[in-house]
């Protein structure tokens, strides 16, 4: 930054010092004086050999502030939205609108702002150096060429606020767009919309986004060009006239050819450094705009309030007494139904709790309030009657185990992939392979062409996993990952449940859906041994996998409805009986 400040101001002074050069050279050969005329030649020798030095370094200089000043912004972009510890701002679409444009103002926007300042710099400097020049020759013309750019300013700032304005409603259907073009690259999406014959419909869905965006930034191009072109029309009439008044005035014999070099360069140099001048005052009015929302992502609030102030957080015990709903109410937001009315239930410590009921009964909502993604809008959630706001929320999640439901495929390595569950093991390979092991997918995961080392994935290529992108300069690798199938994913996603030591409380959303029946035995085998003894929450709309439960609830429209052991349950002839019954006649016919 340092380096372009001073070759800014040295690039502002050249083109100024080569006019007046250029002045006095002239001027010289009008009359006799070789030695002077010889220096004047060198001195803008050097000026030439000065600019052709300075103009690549600039460019160099430039790019590496570019990279370093995206870097940063991307890293504290990222950075903020890993610091939500919640999930509200991800699934609110304001939000997302939002960060996009935050992307692309770290990434592009910051450097944007440093070369426009340099650039707001140099024309200040160039335009000096001109006007001063200009006046010594023509008070009146600097008047005249001075008041032009009144118009100049207001136009192109009123121009800067309507680009960012359609910069914003361009990205949001840009986003759009975006989702579809995914859509229809997506390999996990592939089958369906193949099958279906849907990638018609998504394909003019991307388009018409497309267009959308498009049709903002024709907008802003059209008023661009009708507003720059008057101004350049208004540029040119005004340096015309100064000509016709410089050439007159040689003939009187009021200037000389020099002087009217001078004027004319410095005429030019005054509306370009001006130009300049004004368009990087236009560029950061509406790159500061835009940095609005890079600023509002980065210095985003917290998502979850915590119950008391830092200085008054508790540590949190090891479990010992159980976790307690208290009168639980929840709804996404004032303008959402209940999903929750007054829940209370317990978790004894050591006991299996298992939570039963349709969709949309509130059971997922449930572990998002025990993981707190979430707070209760009423009420609070006890852990050995500690209100877990109270408790930070990286201590509490430490102490938790899940498998969850829809667990993520990660384009990462096998034991990347497992070490998801807790990345203090990434490097600790016994642990990883020990973990795989208790989710019966060692065997498979051992098997791989690289072993624990292979890409789980085909959306990259599979070269080493170390940065490298290609097997020879300039050609790209062949060497493709690993797929898996769904079950062995589930395993994959059960053996980073296993990784995590000791949870104090393991949660089981649908550990076993979409397996077939051997391996759904085997793995409720396996979670039964694995929770023995432990605290754990169960969820499965297979009501044989929770029978085994300590007690079982019966979640409908977000209240308890039903509560005991399978048995007492059962002898009730309430919903979970008469859904007990008619799973069990479908296994029986």
């Amino acid at each position: 930054m340092a380096a372009l400040l001073v070759l800014t101001a040295a690039g502002a002074a050249t083109p100024v010092a080569v006019a007046w050069l250029t002045r006095l050279a002239l001027n010289a050969l009008a009359g006799a004086g070789d030695t002077v005329l010889l220096g004047l030649a060198l001195g803008l020798a050097a000026l030439g050999l000065a600019t052709a030095v300075m103009t690549p370094l600039t460019t160099y200089l430039g790019n590496q502030l570019d990279r370093a000043t995206a870097f940063t912004a991307v890293s504290r972009v990222y950075s903020a939205v890993n610091s939500l510890a919640g999930l509200s701002r991800l699934e609110n679409p304001g939000f997302q609108d939002q960060l996009r444009v935050a992307q692309s103002a770290g990434s592009q926007a910051v450097g944007g702002v440093l070369e426009a300042g340099l650039a707001l710099i140099g024309g200040v400097l160039t335009a000096a150096g001109f006007i001063g020049a200009l006046y010594v020759l023509s008070p009146a013309m600097t008047a005249v060429v001075l008041l032009c750019v009144v118009p100049l300013l207001v136009a192109e700032l009123r121009l800067a606020r309507r680009r960012a304005l359609g910069d914003w409603r361009a990205s949001v259907a840009s986003r759009r767009a975006g989702f579809y073009e995914m859509l229809l690259s997506s390999l996990e999406a592939a089958k369906e919309i193949r099958l279906f014959g849907a990638g018609g419909f998504l394909l003019d869905r991307m388009l018409a986004a497309r267009r959308t965006a498009d049709a903002e930034r024709r907008a802003v191009d059209r008023r661009e060009l009708l507003t720059q072109g008057a101004l350049a029309l208004l540029a040119a009439a005004v340096g015309g006239a100064g000509l016709v008044w410089a050439t007159e005035a040689a003939q009187r014999g009021q200037l000389t050819v020099g002087d009217v070099a001078l004027f004319i360069s410095a005429i030019a140099g005054v509306q370009g450094a001006l130009g300049t001048l004004v368009r990087s005052v236009a560029q950061l009015h509406h790159l500061l705009l835009i940095m609005g929302h890079y600023q509002a992502v980065v210095g985003t609030a917290p998502d979850l309030a915590s119950a008391a102030p830092p200085d008054e957080a508790v540590s949190l015990p090891a479990l010992r007494e159980g976790i307690e709903f208290r009168d639980v109410w929840f709804r996404y937001d004032a303008g959402h139904p209940w999903v929750l009315r007054g829940v209370s239930f317990r978790i004894p410590y050591g006991q299996a709790l298992a939570l039963v009921g349709h969709n949309g009964a509130g059971k997922s909502t449930l572990v998002k309030l025990l993981c707190r993604f979430y707070d209760p809008t009423r009420g609070a959630v006890l852990w050995d009657g500690v209100d877990i706001r109270r408790v930070p929320v990286a201590e509490l999640r430490r102490r938790l185990g899940a498998v969850f439901q829809d667990y993520v495929e990660y384009d990462l390595t096998a034991a990347e992939n497992i070490a998801i569950g807790d990345v203090t093991a990434m490097d600790d390979r016994p642990r990883l392979v020990s973990a795989a092991r208790a989710a019966d997918i060692d065997g498979v995961l051992g098997a791989l062409p690289r072993g624990y080392d292979t890409l789980l994935s085909r959306l990259f290529s599979d070269d080493g996993h170390d940065g490298r992108t290609s097997n020879q300069a300039g050609s790209p690798s062949d060497e493709t990952g690993a797929l898996l199938s769904g079950g062995q994913w589930q395993r994959v996603a059960l053996a980073r449940a296993f990784l995590r030591a000791d949870p104090d409380l393991l949660i089981l959303d649908e550990p076993s859906s979409g397996l077939d029946a051997e391996a759904e035995h085997d793995i409720h085998q396996r979670l039964t041994h694995y929770r023995k003894d432990r605290t754990s929450l169960l969820i499965s709309h297979r009501l044989g996998a929770v029978r085994a439960a300590d007690r079982i609830i019966v979640l409908s429209q977000g209240r308890i409805t039903e509560e005991g052991t399978h048995t007492e349950l059962v002898e009730r002839c309430g919903t979970y009986a008469r859904l007990f019954a008619l799973q069990a006649r479908g296994y029986q016919k």
